[in-house]
């Protein structure tokens, strides 16, 4: 927990939080004679406490952005991959409690797990120091992300590729929902795109859009676009 706190650039007056937010469900349920709390509460009260985070940066300093930019800038700095790229960046997976089947399946280095325990971090230190140490963390993460131009990965890779595919009017494309899995309040969706029924593309994300997107923009990757 040393080791990890310096990592953060965070001191926890209460380390359970961190404890908590570090406890996959799959560790909890093997362990249920425990009582052990796994991180999905943490991880919902982190999804808002970034939301916020992340909204009020860019309303203020990106002023020449409209609403409908705002929101794109923002889904592409939220987005499992993003959130799991932050997460790999301080290891935070070698600190993860899991269960030893979902280690085994190297479960951590799974995006979804990574993306899940970077927001359940968030709201350990929220809840433990407040919203400005929470914003501090967030933000080490962020800002170099925006200035690094890497926000064009909100472009609009399903528009791109029906413009391709319309090309050839016989050709028909269509998106498939393969794959659902988690709590209410954080779904994760698996996508196929098919073209004349052949799969061309696979994603993943929090939403059924962002699944789409990043299945169509694997198909455009392997299309050589």
């Amino acid at each position: 927990m040393e080791e990890l706190e310096k990592v953060l650039d965070y001191k926890f007056k209460n380390i359970n939080y961190l404890k908590i937010g570090l406890t996959h469900s799959s560790y909890a349920n093997e362990h249920k004679k425990l009582h052990i709390k796994c991180n999905e509460r943490q991880e919902f009260l982190g999804d808002a406490v970034l939301s916020i985070v992340v909204s009020d940066y860019i309303y203020k300093h990106c002023p020449s952005l409209p609403e409908g930019d705002l929101t794109k800038l923002r889904a592409a700095l939220v987005c499992e991959k993003s959130l799991a790229g932050y997460a790999r960046s301080i290891n935070l997976g070698d600190y993860l409690l899991l269960s030893k089947g979902e280690r085994h399946s190297n479960g951590q280095e799974r995006p979804s797990i990574l993306a899940d325990a970077f927001e359940s971090v968030i709201a350990a230190i929220y809840l433990d120091g407040g919203m400005e140490e929470a914003r501090k963390f967030v933000l080490r993460f962020v800002i170099p992300d925006i200035q690094s131009a890497k926000p064009i990965r909100f472009k609009d890779y399903k528009t791109q590729l029906q413009e391709i595919i319309q090309k050839n009017p016989e050709e028909k494309l269509e998106y498939v929902l393969v794959g659902e899995s988690g709590p209410d309040h954080n779904k994760h969706f698996v996508v196929e795109v098919h073209l004349n029924s052949n799969v061309i593309g696979k994603g993943g994300g929090r939403s059924k859009k962002e699944a789409e997107q990043q299945a169509a923009r694997e198909a455009l990757g392997l299309m050589g676009y």
